[in-house]
């Protein structure tokens, strides 16, 4: 039997992961062969929100760890 809220944390990190795929795949398209200036300070914005990203996928990862924990270990 699941806790009440462990699916829906376990949801909520793959949404993140998917997010944050999405966001490492928009990055990499941007490494294009045009080297403009203008190019090149959109590449920089999706990196940031590759990172922004990532961020919110661990913080998901560690509130469903955290979960786990609790039913598992009792901790």
């Amino acid at each position: 039997m699941t806790p009440p809220g462990l699916s829906e944390l376990r949801l909520a990190y793959k949404k993140a992961t998917d997010e944050w795929v999405w966001a490492i795949r928009a990055e990499e398209d941007l490494a294009t062969t045009d080297h403009s200036m203008t190019e090149m300070e959109q590449w920089d914005a999706a990196h940031f929100a590759e990172q922004d990203a990532q961020k919110k996928a661990t913080e998901a990862r560690e509130a469903y760890k955290d979960s786990l924990r609790k039913v598992n270990c009792g901790i």
